[in-house]
């Protein structure tokens, strides 16, 4: 009987030793890239998993995560992003903390939630606070060299916005969930443009032609829209043949001109990840299941 034991706990160790080969070095079987593979950062609060991803769907870099909605990769090699919606932590490349900041509470003791950020070139962060409604710009000692007041109907933690960026004008794009639209903030707050989106949308991007790329959110598709406000392009949800597009999260606008599509939320059997091209059909596609989940929203490439 001890024989039959010692040996059961072998082939424990052997099983164990091979699936954790798959998990850091050997990629994963159950992972999927189509059209030509590549490298990218992913993030998944339902695995509670930040990883970068290589082209052979192997794990070079990982950390466990809480909550996250953001996440940069930082010029020298380091990593801006957050294990919880109340912090902004920066993290070298061997994935040491190096700087943090905390949200806390508002003066009512309210909590405040942070949803977007951005370490700007002159090593200064942008921070978006949710339930105090402003954007932040703060110094590395962490205090507060600009304040931002954002415009919305009722302060809320979890929804004032999801993603904002800066501009090359200077300006603040901004995710405004609850309120279901885009605004774009001058530095004092006063807005210069907006588009009402109709759905709870995750993000906004200003591309080079000067035209908004929006990530709907619940809206289930991708639009384009012109300064006169006008879609330009769009990709719905039915427009892709036996690919259902979920709670669109992170966008952007490649240089080769398609589409980079975060596409949370849509189901085990759809792609977590997309690239479109302008035609509006899938040349690369990310699906696993098995490391990452239904809850996925930050990825961006990193080749």
């Amino acid at each position: 009987m001890r024989m039959k034991d010692t040996h059961w706990h072998v082939v424990q160790i052997i099983v164990w030793s091979i699936c954790f080969l798959m998990w850091c070095g050997a990629g994963d079987a159950a992972a999927q890239q189509t059209g030509t593979a590549r490298k990218f950062f992913a993030a998944d609060y339902e695995k509670k998993l930040a990883a970068v991803v290589e082209a052979d769907n192997s794990l070079s870099w990982q950390v466990p995560i809480r909550d996250i909605h953001d996440a940069q990769k930082l010029p020298q090699g380091g990593w801006l992003l957050q294990t919880s919606f109340f912090e902004v932590v920066e993290l070298d490349a061997e994935g040491k903390e190096v700087w943090r900041y905390d949200a806390g509470k508002t003066d009512t003791g309210a909590r405040v939630e942070i949803h977007a950020f951005r370490r700007l070139p002159n090593g200064q962060t942008m921070i978006a606070e949710s339930g105090t409604s402003r954007i932040l710009i703060v110094n590395p000692d962490k205090t507060i060299a600009s304040s931002t007041p954002l415009t919305v109907e009722q302060a809320d933690p979890h929804r004032d916005t999801r993603l904002v960026r800066l501009t090359d004008q200077g300006t603040f794009l901004v995710a405004h969930e609850s309120q279901r639209l885009v605004r774009e903030y001058a530095v004092d707050g006063k807005v210069i443009w907006e588009y009402s989106v109709g759905s709870q949308l995750y993000s906004a991007v200003r591309l080079e032609n000067g035209n908004t790329l929006i990530g709907t959110g619940d809206g289930n598709r991708v639009i384009e829209v012109n300064p006169e406000k006008e879609i330009v392009w769009e990709l719905k949800s039915n427009d892709i043949p036996g690919v259902k597009l979920g709670w669109i999260t992170m966008v952007d606008r490649l240089p080769n001109g398609n589409t980079w599509i975060v596409n949370c939320h849509a189901g085990p059997d759809q792609p977590q990840i997309l690239e479109v091209s302008p035609a509006k059909k899938v040349v690369w596609s990310f699906h696993d299941f098995n490391r990452f989940g239904n809850s996925l929203p930050v990825a961006f490439p990193l080749d």
